[in-house]
């Protein structure tokens, strides 16, 4: 069983990678998500005659600059689409670290028993502590992801009807990402390596 554990925390190991490349991610996400609102709360402004002055009579200045905000607009959406296809990957990954720490008690010589699955050896985790580890942390992601392609995807309407709150209040959401809470993922991540803990 020690031997099993270990290569349960291998996988944690991952995990553990692919978080940091999630929290990277998460830091472009909010950069894009900032400069697509910051164009969207323009779009108001830009299309009032009347907010350029003297060049609201040269002939087609407020076409040409609804035009630029609009292209700007339109690439960052797409860095948004491909920021979301980086965050399925790790999904999709986890997912795979997931099935592949299930096969490890399905696929071995000998089956586990529950007693087995519950058995500890020190300050190590037992078997059902990796497995419920490994399965929290692929439904903590994966439910986020899930939010944050709700909200990408909320972004191009509020282009036809711009809100500031609304606006506010899907970064908000991105910002907290409520469905990975830190201190349970440091929990999981605690129980799994203890032993480095003590």
């Amino acid at each position: 069983m020690e031997a099993m554990v270990k290569k349960y925390q291998h996988k944690f190991e991952k995990i553990r990678g692919e978080m940091e490349q999630w929290d990277n991610l998460q830091s472009r996400l909010l950069m894009q998500f900032r400069n697509a609102s910051s164009i969207i709360e323009r779009l108001q402004v830009i299309q009032d005659p009347e907010n350029y002055g003297s060049l609201k009579y040269m002939e087609g200045v407020t076409d040409a600059v609804l035009g630029k905000q609009m292209e700007s607009l339109q690439t960052i959406l797409l860095s948004l689409h491909t920021t979301l296809e980086e965050f399925h990957g790790i999904v999709v990954s986890l997912e795979k670290i997931l099935r592949d720490g299930k096969q490890l008690v399905k696929g071995g010589s000998m089956q586990p028993t529950m007693k087995q699955m519950q058995l500890r050896v020190g300050v190590k985790p037992c078997l059902a502590d990796c497995l419920d580890g490994l399965r929290l942390l692929y439904e903590m992601h994966r439910s986020e992801y899930l939010l944050k392609s709700s909200v990408v995807s909320a972004l191009p309407k509020l282009a036809l009807e711009p809100s500031a709150s609304d606006i506010d209040a899907l970064q908000q959401l991105l910002v907290d990402q409520p469905n990975i809470p830190k201190e349970e993922a440091q929990f999981i991540f605690d129980i799994i390596f203890a032993e480095n803990i003590c």
